[in-house]
């Protein structure tokens, strides 16, 4: 070896490890990670406050089940192991206090609302089984309890009527396997090659024709991943209308385009070799074809959103405040997402916004897909909320926030980062305009707003809630649609229901419908209701008359009464409709905030059907009426089980009365038709499937809000646009030229399951 050249890779070395060190050393001019600025957020609101819309703590729900167990003289079972015959707590939530007590306290000075919760209880060991609700207080210290359920209903809700528990379902599953399914073995075993672990069950609702019966559709499916779209054939119609399971019994049995009495006379007849058989191919436990593993193999990441200067927004309890926003949430175990007191620049412009319900009607030439329509709101929207994946679900630097919920069980149950907030940029100019006439210059501003959300897997489907705030005052609530399609086994006329997903799959046709309660309170409390719009009219030119002109005008009206108010889901709407406060703008008009809906709706079941009533909201895309404490949601969780007699039928609430100068509530209602194609598997996409509304501002500000905005570019063709205080746009090499400091990934989906 050269004697030299040990000397040269030292001298080599030292060479790198210099240069490497220069490099690092000319880096300790900035921080290598993103520092916080300080804050720019805008203290608005009061976070004491906002806590009397606040959702109930895990120990607040524990105290009020044992209040209940100390002091009801009944025996509680626990919901999770009770039997139809047990009596058990359904689930405990907060009760919102009546608005004029909060508003007394928010705005009047007056005593802080006794803090309530509502426990829904079902009593199936009494002589008389019910379903009862008391509001239970005051908390955290429990000394009352108050039945509200004749209050609230105008009597006792009939135990049909009761959502199902998780417990019944389990019940039922044992049923079909161990009784049902052991009445057809040899067709289960040869058909099927049913080993008991490798069917899946998907339920249906409502459960029969009539009011009182507990019948329900079971549809068998392959048990892997995405068994929604791998049905077999075969449907169990099982009667479980008896508070004693072992009166259970299958009522019919439905296999490849036919019907049969029960398992026993399937059985009979695949022996006797009269069924017409369709194996279906078994699937891999992935799924195959329905699984949501990438085909794809990793590439470029994709992009990230960060806030080189920190968050601009902050999260105080259950308060959010961002750019002059203000607002409080929450999160009901049965509508989900909803929002209280929000406020622009100090001023109230709605008292709530919430979700009501999500509603799907089905078609199929099988009957659990005939039969089905879904009422999400009686499984709960808040109680499945699922947790959500940082960098998909939200922006990985997202604020995430933990919910607690009580249903089906005794003690809470946490679900981690089940909601998230952050700020977004949307990539595209909230306004602009580039002028090349007479003057040169630029002016624009990024569209960045805030975005609250939720996701709540109910079944198949995964429906992304948001509301969104920008800088101009205008409110945004959407909702996406993703998940699964719900499929049934396609045979005989099938195509007249949907399309061939797969070679045994039909791919349902069905509605979606989602219903909002928006309270707006524009300049106080009462408010009238608006409607502009456009007309052509003929006139002569004046300096021309031989000439004739089509000019659009503005037309006017002030819808009266609730009945002018309540828009049918297909109908004409007028295009500006707003809620119009007592107070007037700079310029002399009514100062008011327009809702816009955005909505691709199919069509509304037929109103002579038995169970309109119950859904009878989505007959109309817009309702307003006088707001009232016995009205406070537009439908029921007890409407699904008994939709022939409804316990809340919204149209009851549209009777002709007087909405001028009122508190009002708007009912929004937004849908679209799905009509599942091969590109919904392995499942459907949101981009399509969006719908919602907007709430904007109408003459309620002397000019847009936003130009009051600290992200405002402006810079003329005489300024040096290059210069950060000229050209904020010009700071980003330096302002945004740190590193984000990501937090390891972490994700509690899949805890306590």
């Amino acid at each position: 070896m050269n004697p030299r050249l040990p000397w040269v890779l030292l001298v080599g070395a030292a060479v790198i490890i210099f240069i490497l060190s220069c490099m690092l050393l000319s880096r300790g001019g900035r921080s290598p990670s993103c520092e916080s600025q300080p804050s720019v957020v805008e203290k608005t609101g009061s976070m004491s406050q906002s806590l009397v819309f606040a959702d109930l703590t895990a120990e607040e729900m524990s105290q009020v089940v044992r209040y209940l167990q100390g002091h009801l003289g009944v025996p509680l079972v626990e919901a999770s192991r009770a039997k139809p015959s047990d009596n058990c707590i359904a689930s405990v939530d907060v009760q919102v206090p009546a608005k004029a007590e909060v508003l007394r306290f928010l705005d009047g000075g007056g005593a802080r609302p006794p803090r309530e919760a509502l426990a829904v209880l079902y009593f199936g060991n009494q002589p008389e089984p019910n379903i009862t609700e008391y509001v239970v207080g005051p908390l955290p210290a429990p000394a009352y309890h108050r039945d509200v359920t004749v209050q609230r209903y105008g009597g006792k809700v009939p135990y049909h009527r009761r959502p199902t528990l998780g417990s019944e379902y389990e019940q039922l599953r044992v049923f079909l396997e161990t009784k049902a399914f052991a009445a057809a073995p040899t067709f289960l075993r040869e058909v099927l090659e049913y080993d008991r672990t490798n069917v899946a069950f998907q339920t249906t609702v409502p459960h029969g024709f009539q009011s009182g019966d507990r019948v329900t559709w079971f549809v068998v499916f392959q048990n892997v991943s995405g068994f929604f779209v791998h049905p077999v054939g075969l449907e169990v119609l099982v009667d479980h209308s008896s508070l004693d399971m072992s009166q259970w019994a299958v009522s019919r049995v439905f296999y490849n385009g036919q019907y049969y009495r029960d398992m026993v006379q399937l059985e009979s007849a695949y022996v006797q070799g009269r069924i017409s058989v369709e194996k279906v191919r078994k699937a891999a436990w992935d799924g195959d074809f329905s699984s949501m593993k990438p085909r794809a193999p990793r590439a470029a990441l994709f992009p990230v959103q960060f806030e080189p200067q920190g968050r601009r927004y902050s999260v105080r309890k259950n308060q959010v405040l961002f750019q002059g926003w203000s607002f409080a949430f929450g999160m009901s175990v049965s509508t989900g997402l909803r929002l209280f007191d929000i406020r622009h620049k100090g001023e109230r412009v709605a008292y709530e916004i919430s979700v009501q319900e999500a509603l799907s009607v089905y078609g199929s030439n099988c009957p659990g897909g005939m039969s089905t329509r879904y009422m999400d709101g009686s499984f709960g929207l808040g109680r499945y909320t699922s947790p959500l994946v940082p960098g998909v679900d939200c922006p990985y630097l997202a604020t995430y926030v933990d919910t607690h919920s009580l249903s089906d069980s005794l003690r809470p149950k946490e679900r981690k980062a089940s909601l998230c907030i952050f700020e977004h940029n949307l990539g595209s100019p909230l306004r602009r305009h580039y002028s090349n006439l007479q003057s040169l210059y630029y002016g624009g501003l990024v569209n960045s707003a805030l975005v609250i959300r939720s996701i709540a897997t109910v079944g198949n489907y995964d429906y992304v809630w948001d509301f969104i705030f920008y800088q101009n005052g205008a409110i945004e609530g959407k909702v996406q649609a993703t998940g699964y399609p719900s499929s049934s086994f396609l045979h005989g006329d099938g195509l007249r229901y949907g399309n061939r997903l797969w070679e045994h799959t039909l791919g349902t046709i069905h509605t979606q419908f989602f219903n909002y309660k928006v309270d707006l309170d524009v300049g106080g409390v009462k408010n009238s209701l608006v409607a502009h719009d456009m007309a052509f009219e003929m006139t002569r030119a004046p300096w021309s008359p031989e000439q004739q002109i089509e000019r659009p005008r503005l037309t006017k009206k002030v819808l009266d009464t609730e009945d002018q108010a309540a828009f049918r889901l297909q109908s004409k709407m007028p295009r500006y409709i707003y809620f119009a406060a007592n107070s007037k703008n700079k310029w002399g008009h009514q100062r008011g905030y327009r809702i816009q809906i955005t909505s691709f709706a199919g069509d509304h079941i037929p109103e002579a059907s038995s169970m309109e009533r119950a859904i009878s909201w989505a007959r109309y895309q817009l309702a307003v009426t006088r707001r009232k404490e016995e009205e406070p949601t537009s439908t029921s969780i007890y409407n699904q089980n008994d939709p022939w007699t409804p316990t809340v039928t919204f149209a009851d609430f549209i009777n002709n009365e007087t909405i001028t100068n009122e508190d009002l509530v708007a009912w929004i209602t937004a849908g679209f038709l799905h009509i599942p194609h091969s590109e919904d598997i392995p499942n459907t996409v949101t981009v399509g499937n969006s719908v919602g509304f907007l709430l904007r501002p109408y003459n309620y500000y002397d000019l847009d809000p936003s130009i009051y905005s600290h992200d405002g570019v402006f810079f003329t063709s005489e300024q040096d646009f290059t210069a950060c205080e000229i050209n904020p746009l010009a700071c980003l090499p330096k302002t945004a030229s740190c590193l984000p400091n990501f937090p390891p990934f972490t994700y509690d989906g899949f805890r306590n399951m």
